[in-house]
C-alpha cells in the first residue's frame, strides 16, 4: 500500500530484524489483551515468536511502527493444517499472523499474509494454516479465498484440547498442479 492523496496511513511488509523483537513482544501484548490471541499468552513471547520451524518472519509498519506480524514455519507433526493438506506440494505453515488492534481495518493482515504466502510458494511450498475455531479470524481467511481443510482437535498440554479449523491457501493458476 502505499499514501493516497486523502492521507491514508502508509504499510510496509519487511523482513523481521532480532532488533524488532521487542516492539513485535509489545504489539502481541496488545493483540492478546485487545482480542485473545493467542489463546494462552506465552511466557516468552519472544522466544514463542522465534520457533525451531521459523524459515522466516516479516513486520508490518504503519507510519513507520511495527503493528503487525506473521511467520512463516516448516510443517511437523502437530500441525494439523498440514497433516490435512493434500496436494503434491510440500506444506508451510503460516503462524504468528496478528495485527495491532488500532491497525486493523488498513489492509495489514492481509499485507502480511501475501508477503508470507508468496514466500512460501517461491520455496515450493504450499501454505497452510489452522484457527482456534471459535477465533473471529475465520472470517477474515474464508473472505481471502482460503480452502477449509476439516476440523481438529489439538492437544494444548496433558488436560486441554482445542478445537481447529484448518485452511490452505487458494491454488493459483500457475500452480494447478498442487
Amino acid at each position: 500500500m502505499t499514501t493516497d492523496p486523502a492521507g491514508s496511513p502508509r504499510v510496509r511488509v519487511r523482513p523481521r530484524l532480532p532488533a524488532d523483537l521487542d516492539g513485535c513482544v509489545a504489539v502481541l501484548a496488545l493483540v492478546h489483551a485487545h482480542s485473545g490471541y493467542p489463546v494462552d499468552r506465552p511466557e516468552r513471547p519472544a522466544a514463542w515468536l522465534t520457533p525451531a520451524a521459523l524459515l522466516a518472519a516479516w513486520v508490518a509498519e504503519l507510519d513507520g511502527r511495527i503493528v503487525g506480524h506473521v511467520g512463516l514455519c516448516g510443517a511437523g507433526k502437530e500441525d494439523m493444517a498440514a497433516s490435512l493438506w493434500d496436494g503434491r506440494a510440500a506444506p508451510a505453515v503460516i503462524s504468528r499472523l496478528y495485527v495491532s488492534p488500532e491497525a486493523r481495518g488498513h489492509g495489514v493482515g492481509a499485507a502480511l499474509l501475501t508477503r508470507a504466502v508468496g514466500a512460501a510458494r517461491a520455496r515450493d511450498l504450499h501454505p497452510v494454516l489452522d484457527v482456534v475455531a471459535a477465533d473471529p479470524a475465520v472470517s477474515f481467511y474464508e473472505r481471502l479465498g482460503w480452502r477449509h481443510l476439516g476440523t481438529a482437535d489439538q492437544r494444548w498440554g496433558p488436560t486441554r484440547t482445542v478445537t481447529v479449523r484448518c485452511y490452505a491457501a487458494p491454488r493459483t493458476t500457475a500452480r494447478a498442479a498442487e
